[in-house]
């Protein structure tokens, strides 16, 4: 380490650890299926006040193996997956489109918690998209229009005439939906509940989707 441009906190990365006690995730915990369990998680997460419990990571990969990993919002969760909406042209969705796997994590870090997701993403039908976008605050829709999201921009002016002729074009009325902007539904394969526990020994509880229905498996942590 160059010790001349290091930081006090930087310095301290290290030696930086807690002790997780707060619970233990046991199988005769477990409901029959992950959504159901995510469900459950997910309400506990809300209840206990945590900011965005829907924010979660999105992983892809790009067609040369190069991984990519950015957060979005989770707006749908049902039997068939885990449901968020973006800008199809972006990073995520073009590599999406050259290979659907991917995987999430919802990472509820006040819980000592975090919930992982192995599976396939596939395009929402346009309805779907339609009917989302347009109980979107009137700001978002509008920013939309003008971020063609992951390119390349000269400076933050560029964004903000691109927002305000968005404002000006749809002056009018109802602001349409975009053709570059759609959603993916996640149908997962596999979901990890993992919850903290003291000395490192996590609990690690994976359901895994088999020809049968769902298999659970602890995993050493």
């Amino acid at each position: 380490m160059d010790l001349g441009n290091s930081s006090d906190a930087l310095d301290s990365v290290a030696a930086a650890r807690e002790e997780y006690t707060r619970g233990g995730l046991s199988e005769s915990d477990l409901l029959p299926d992950p959504i159901a369990m995510f469900r459950r998680w997910y309400d506990d997460a809300h209840a206990a006040g945590l900011h965005e419990p829907n924010a979660m990571v999105v992983a892809t990969v790009a067609s040369d193996f190069a991984p990519a990993a950015r957060l979005v919002l989770l707006k749908g969760v049902s039997e068939d997956g885990f449901v968020f909406y973006t800008n199809t042209g972006s990073r995520k969705g073009r590599e999406l489109a050259g290979n659907p796997r991917c995987a999430l994590l919802f990472p509820w870090h006040p819980l000592e918690r975090q919930v992982r997701v192995d599976g396939t993403a596939a395009p929402l039908p346009r309805e779907a998209v339609d009917a989302y976008f347009s109980v979107r605050p009137r700001g978002s829709q509008l920013g939309a229009w003008a971020s063609h999201q992951s390119r390349v921009v000269s400076g933050r002016e560029e964004l903000q005439a691109a927002y305000e002729e968005a404002d000006r074009r749809f002056a009018a009325g109802d602001v349409p939906t975009p053709d570059e902007w759609g959603g993916y539904r996640v149908h997962p394969e596999s979901v990890e509940f993992w919850q903290g526990r003291p000395g490192r020994m996590h609990d690690r509880l994976v359901y895994r989707r088999t020809a049968d229905g769902w298999r659970t498996e602890r995993l050493a942590p």
